[in-house]
């Protein structure tokens, strides 16, 4: 995954006027680190690239383009590392870059000004005063390679994914072959409230059950027995090995989505 042989992007462009540049990279910044934090990243370092001395665009332009990205950085109370003379020669630029839990850096996010492909492409709007110029245009990303992002998310939470990114977010486990089509309508309610899952109702014993889904970390593990089929109950273990309780299959499902929608 960090080295792939082709990938996908969340790159994005803008067009906009100089005005607009501020408010523009502004509204970034917020989208940018909701979603980080969402994911887990709460340390974000943060560069602002200028001029180098090759480039393209005018001094007074340049200047204006500078300011800007500043300013939205001010205005979102980010403190930055300038980096003077690293921007690309088209325009200026911030790049985001995330701290795992192992203190390891990954650079991800960007938002990059670009004077000169809108003038190449012949991209004109009209002014207040009826002539015509061209835009600017922003190259915006929030993880970059989208199969790259994949792996620094399993690197960061070592497989343990949050219940809301996990791939099967619950295995149920029959104790006794009696027990396996109240496993299967069980899975079957959870799936039809949209929560990944999963059974396992093999002749096997279950402490070994339990000890293997718990290595694959997986969130939860469902217990079926004879007391839970009479109750119309689960009983609920975490990967942690957290013993829940028993508690009705509704229950479960109100608690799964608190859960997945807080992003705990």
């Amino acid at each position: 995954l960090m080295c792939v042989r082709g990938f996908s992007q969340d790159d994005a462009h803008i067009f906009c006027t100089e005005e607009q540049i501020k408010d523009e990279v502004a509204q970034f910044i917020v989208m940018l680190f909701k979603a980080y934090q969402d994911f887990g990243f709460k340390d974000v370092l943060v560069k602002l690239s200028t001029r180098p001395e090759k480039r393209v665009g005018s001094d007074e332009t340049w200047d204006k383009a500078e300011a800007a990205l500043k300013a939205a950085l001010v205005e979102n109370k980010l403190e930055f590392d300038l980096q003077p003379g690293e921007g690309a020669f088209y325009g200026p630029k911030i790049e985001f870059t995330l701290k795992d839990s192992l203190s390891r850096l990954w650079q991800c996010g960007t938002i990059q000004l670009d004077f000169n492909l809108p003038e190449r492409l012949g991209a004109e709007y009209v002014t207040e005063d009826n002539s015509r110029k061209h835009p600017v245009m922003l190259h915006r990303a929030i993880v970059g390679s989208m199969e790259r992002f994949i792996g620094i998310l399993i690197e960061h939470y070592s497989g343990a994914m949050p219940l809301w990114l996990a791939p099967t977010q619950a295995v149920i486990l029959n104790i006794a072959d009696a027990h396996a089509d109240y496993a299967s309508k069980v899975m079957g309610e959870l799936k039809k409230n949209h929560i990944r899952c999963d059974s396992d109702l093999r002749n096997e014993k279950i402490t070994y059950k339990i000890r293997e889904h718990s290595l694959q970390k997986v969130p939860y593990l469902l217990i079926v027995g004879e007391k839970e089929m009479e109750a119309g109950q689960v009983a609920v273990r975490t990967r942690k090995g957290e013993d829940l309780g028993s508690m009705s299959i509704k229950s479960l499902i109100d608690r799964l989505n608190q859960e997945v929608q807080t992003k705990v």
